[in-house]
């Protein structure tokens, strides 16, 4: 019986830095209302309300979505309105080197692009995330720039020698993700555990980098439940796949 619905967000619930649609929002505010759901992204807070928070319905039922904004390491219940538990930030001298490790590692790989869009590094506290084309670089220019990952793989393996500290995850469609050692999506999983008192087995994880390297594996390796969805309309139809085995109660039939 699963008690819990976690989710990726970009490529997952909404296409990379954009809003979700009119049907994921209905279909998410279903959701809500018969089971918990949370989501984990390695956006930091302004970026679910302006992806998510802001199209949901404002009612009782928010109780029963969590956010956990830079891969876990912040997480917002809402409770009349939004409230946060605990952030991991950085330290000063953490950023520094962080900041410095990656400028030289893009530069050694030889992927500076030509053109970008607002800032390629951004400093989200508990989390530095790096944007090869920049933050509001547009969409189809980010699917072209690394669709498969390699040159993000690239850099991630250049990290882990110079900050071998951190954990290093790669998400989205150009992003690489840094965190302090051991807070990823698997430390928002278990934190998930800990304060909503669901087991691991009661949660399902949806999200589409489940594989080795993506920031969406973490999760995977706690033992949970995982669903690969290729982007947010394939997520749909999971979700309705959801609903549909929901009773009255919120149970669900035996289907996982």
């Amino acid at each position: 019986m699963k008690k819990l619905i976690v989710f990726d967000l970009d490529g997952t619930l909404a296409e990379s830095k954009s809003a979700i649609d009119d049907e994921m929002v209905k279909i998410l505010n279903a959701l809500i209302s018969v089971t918990r759901v949370a989501i984990i992204s390695g956006g930091d807070w302004p970026q679910f309300e302006k992806q998510v928070l802001s199209y949901l319905a404002i009612d009782k039922q928010l109780k029963n979505l969590s956010i956990l904004p830079t891969c876990g390491t912040k997480f917002y219940e809402y409770n009349g309105e939004w409230k946060k538990l605990y952030s991991e930030d950085f330290t000063g001298e953490e950023k520094k080197k962080i900041i410095n490790s990656l400028n030289a590692a893009v530069e050694e790989q030889g992927f500076k692009p030509e053109k970008t869009w607002g800032e390629q590094i951004e400093d989200r506290g508990s989390q530095i995330t790096y944007s090869a084309l920049g933050q509001e670089a547009p969409l189809a220019a980010k699917r072209e720039w690394d669709p498969g990952f390699a040159k993000r793989k690239k850099i991630q393996k250049a990290l882990s020698i110079t900050i071998p500290q951190f954990s290093v995850n790669l998400g989205g469609t150009t992003s690489v993700d840094i965190t302090k050692p051991g807070i990823d999506k698997a430390y928002g999983i278990k934190k998930l555990r800990d304060i909503l008192n669901i087991k691991k087995k009661e949660m399902i994880f949806i999200g589409d980098a489940i594989f080795p390297g993506g920031n969406d594996y973490p999760a995977k390796e706690t033992g949970i439940t995982t669903i690969a969805v290729k982007d947010p309309d394939e997520t749909k139809r999971v979700i309705e796949g959801i609903i549909a085995c929901l009773d009255k109660k919120g149970r669900y039939d035996n289907v996982f």
